[in-house]
């Protein structure tokens, strides 16, 4: 038994500086640090990274294809409209989704029923009461620009259902 046709794996990346004055967002929410991340919408790299791995699955390019830093309409724009954007394009349907955020601080474990909750309103999922989305955080151990607190990432995997 193989896996069907119209069922595709994708895995998306991304990493920004942080940087003072700026709003650190993930997922949607607004964690309320000192620093946040540089970028030209929100910054927020949970969001691209899973915008990314959609688009890896649909072999639709990655994020800056779509919304290129070259266009200033996209300047500070939620990362949950770019989301929104790809889900009203695209005809797919989520099986789950598998996201690690890195960042040495702050601690994020109480924003992620946030999170997911601000990723699931935009999204459609095999089943309508699902809410596969995993997220969890890890730290460098402050190893690298990660550990000395100069940036963040996410690494995010996801399974869809490509419909025609």
């Amino acid at each position: 038994m193989g896996i069907p046709p119209n069922y595709r794996i994708g895995n998306g990346v991304d990493v920004h500086p942080l940087v003072k004055g700026r709003k650190l967002i993930l997922g949607g929410v607004d964690l309320n640090h000192s620093y946040g991340c540089d970028g030209h919408s929100d910054g927020d790299v949970l969001v691209h990274s899973i915008i990314d791995a959609i688009l890896g699955a649909l072999n639709k390019g990655d994020i800056g294809s779509h919304f290129p830093s070259s266009d200033n309409s996209y300047k500070d724009i939620s990362s949950l409209e770019l989301l929104s954007n790809i889900a009203d394009k695209y005809n797919f349907s989520i099986i789950n989704i598998d996201s690690t955020i890195i960042l040495q601080e702050p601690i994020i474990q109480s924003y992620i029923p946030a999170m997911k909750e601000n990723i699931s309103k935009i999204l459609t999922f095999r089943e309508p009461e699902s809410q596969d989305i995993s997220i969890k955080a890890t730290t460098t151990d402050k190893l690298g620009f990660i550990g000395e607190k100069r940036g963040v990432a996410s690494i995010t995997t996801c399974l869809i259902i490509k419909h025609d």
